[in-house]
């Protein structure tokens, strides 16, 4: 899919300024075997993410696209009976683009299972960012103004800040 986004970017018309193009991949829902499916799908994901990254190096357009990552859930951390993981909160994703600076935002949560960063004996982490913060700080290096940051995400406002800094 990245592939096909890539050869779109290539033969843009030079009149349009901004574009979003979504592209998804499944299998993530590891109730079951999750160690070697995760490997696998996360694997592909970086070297997706990678390989697009680099081709937009190549057009010379890398400080003007931004790739990331989302997804509507966590894993917990203990695994469950049958050697897979369910639903929880406080996921981690990934920015890549030229535009992006680099580190890690937010605060990593403690891994200790019913330690102060989880909210059970599963391991499911407390997020430290919203996801508001998040899809605002994109949409504000989108060309978003600032006053209109409020109504497109509501609860931006539950925050202390609306830009996480990840973006130049």
């Amino acid at each position: 899919q990245l592939e096909h986004i890539a050869k779109l970017i290539k033969v843009r018309d030079s009149n349009i300024k901004r574009q979003i193009f979504f592209c998804a991949t499944g299998g993530f829902d590891t109730h079951s075997d999750q160690e070697p499916k995760h490997s696998g799908l996360l694997g592909g994901v970086s070297d997706a993410m990678a390989a697009f990254y680099q081709e937009t190096v190549a057009q010379g357009v890398a400080n003007q696209v931004t790739s990331f990552t989302q997804s509507d859930f966590n894993r917990t951390f203990q695994p469950n009976p049958t050697f897979g993981s369910d639903h929880a909160w406080g996921g981690h994703h990934v920015v890549l683009g030229g535009s992006v600076n680099s580190g890690f935002f937010g605060e990593f949560p403690n891994l200790e299972v019913n330690g102060p960063s989880s909210t059970d004996s599963r391991g499911r982490w407390i997020p430290t960012i919203g996801m508001d913060q998040y899809g605002a700080t994109l949409a504000t290096w989108f060309g978003l103004p600032g006053a209109d940051l409020n109504t497109v995400f509501p609860n931006l406002g539950n925050f202390p800040t609306a830009n996480l800094g990840f973006m130049s």
